[in-house]
């Protein structure tokens, strides 16, 4: 096995901070990683697991040996009636298999196209787009222990999914790396297109409805809104939208007559995170290397050659502005280090 010394992970991280690793090693396979966590030589080492780095914020170089989990495959493994269970790498990258299960006419991940990221790193923040989660077709989940150097298996309800939460996020952080996922897909999908402007973008595209066409009016909105971390350093949405309870809601409703919201149940209401950053002038902002995307203000952007801790602090200001203003507390959706 090679393992890289001192190597710069500006390639390795969505937003382009250019830091350095101690130590970088590409897992291709459960053996791969069976043999870091045996060998002597290895065993000291601190670790880090990373995918495609596009829900990480580096603030600092990594003392580290960093694992790229690179293990491939898609297979389908199971199939009764119209339901098709398909197994997935945990190296794979989730937009090309969101791209092959339309080729293989299989529904249910349409709206999660685009996505960043890959098929490991989708479970532990249950990702989600356009009214659909990873929750909403995951059927489990394979892990090797780091502890044990055992595989285990892990069932919906095992992993305790929640907005862009799992356990792999709570008490298991750390303790698991995830080397599969299967997902169940049917041959005939009930499309979503209420959330969001998928409906008016089939509209204008002049197309008929069906899991391609979604795929590419979802694909088309990301791209309008977001942008690309080839050409714009970035880690896609920087904040959660936050879930306030109702009497807050109402409050701030009598002030801010316009405020979106969406239900999530009796007592609880979703806020989009972008209004209140908006709301609160950080739309556009540009701070000589980093800022505050001009379209969608839910995206901190590295102009090129920012820091880490340049885009940290800037994220704080804006917490901070919200906390002042709203009373409302926004989470950090990417994960600094």
């Amino acid at each position: 096995m090679v393992i890289e010394k001192n190597i710069s992970l500006k390639p390795f991280n969505t937003f382009g901070i250019d830091v350095k690793a101690q130590f970088l090693a590409n897992i291709d396979s459960i053996s791969a990683l069976d043999e870091i966590y045996r060998r002597a030589e290895f065993i000291p080492l601190p670790k880090f697991i990373l995918g495609s780095g596009s829900n990480i914020l580096f603030t600092k170089s990594q003392r580290k040996l960093i694992l790229k989990i690179d293990i491939k495959g898609i297979s389908q493994v199971a199939e009764k009636g119209n339901d098709v269970w398909i197994r997935v790498g945990a190296g794979e990258i989730w937009h090309q298999m969101v791209l092959w299960c339309i080729d293989h006419d299989l529904g249910g991940v349409e709206n999660l196209s685009l996505i960043p990221g890959t098929i490991g790193a989708a479970p532990i923040q249950n990702i989600g787009a356009y009214g659909v989660e990873l929750s909403d077709v995951f059927d489990s989940l394979e892990a090797f222990e780091i502890k044990s150097g055992k595989i285990l298996r892990f069932n919906k309800s095992q992993c305790q999914f929640g907005y862009r939460e799992s356990v792999f996020k709570g008490i298991y952080s750390g303790q698991f790396i995830i080397t599969s996922v299967t997902l169940k897909l049917t041959k005939k999908p009930k499309l979503n297109i209420a959330y969001g402007a998928i409906q008016a973008t089939l509209d204008s595209m002049g197309k008929e409805l069906n899991i391609r066409n979604v795929s590419d009016a979802v694909i088309h909105i990301r791209q309008t809104k977001l942008p690309d971390p080839g050409q714009l350093g970035n880690a896609g949405s920087f904040f959660k939208n936050p879930i306030i309870e109702l009497p807050l809601y109402e409050a701030l409703k009598e002030i801010y007559h316009e405020l979106p919201s969406f239900p999530v149940d009796d007592v609880s209401i979703k806020i989009p995170a972008a209004w209140l950053i908006a709301q609160c002038g950080w739309k556009g902002k540009k701070f000589d290397r980093i800022g505050v995307h001009e379209h969608q203000p839910l995206v901190l952007v590295n102009f090129g050659g920012g820091t880490g801790q340049e885009i940290l602090k800037l994220s704080e200001k804006i917490q901070s502005s919200i906390q002042k203003k709203f009373g409302i507390d926004l989470i950090r959706e990417v994960q600094v280090f």
